[in-house]
């Protein structure tokens, strides 16, 4: 099966649960452009804001081990899911709407476990190929860059979104 390549008019979303770039290819295969065509950003509250008090206390049951406290949970995990959801609502009116019918997802592992898990049918359909990178933090041009070597190292999956 030959490696899939970026091709004219394909949607490259680039996440990592904080700030999330929605790019456009305006080349072709020989010469891909990548234009941004939405960014999208998440501004993490302080740990003050987000954790209104301590965390709860749990009792010893018997045949249990002794715990005095429950597990916190990670509000920054929470939110970055929440984002993550959100990110993947707009992907989904874009490829429902007809303004793609092709995307390209780059993102660290742990997102794209989440995004696999939530991806609606027409997104999981409209995905060619995933790349398991964080590219976030990186200038459009040199995303573009690394997700041309992807393609033409392997690196990428194809359709892998079950």
């Amino acid at each position: 099966m030959p490696n899939p390549s970026l091709r004219a008019g394909d949607l490259v979303v680039v996440s990592d649960g904080r700030k999330a770039l929605i790019l456009e290819n305006a080349g072709d295969e020989t010469f891909p452009n990548l234009k941004t065509r939405e960014v999208r950003e998440h501004q993490d509250a302080p740990n003050r804001e987000l954790v209104t008090d301590k965390p709860g206390r749990g009792f010893q049951a018997a045949g249990s081990t002794i715990r005095s406290a429950m597990a916190e949970t990670d509000r920054h995990e929470e939110e970055e899911h929440a984002f993550v959801a959100g990110v993947m609502d707009r992907v989904h009116e874009l490829v429902r709407d007809g303004a793609t019918n092709s995307l390209v997802i780059v993102a660290p592992p742990h997102v794209l476990g989440q995004i696999r898990k939530i991806a609606t049918p027409a997104v999981k359909a409209a995905t060619r190929a995933e790349i398991g990178h964080d590219l976030t933090h990186l200038p459009v041009y040199e995303i573009e860059k690394r997700v041309v070597e992807a393609f033409t190292k392997g690196e990428s999956s194809n359709a892998s979104i079950p």
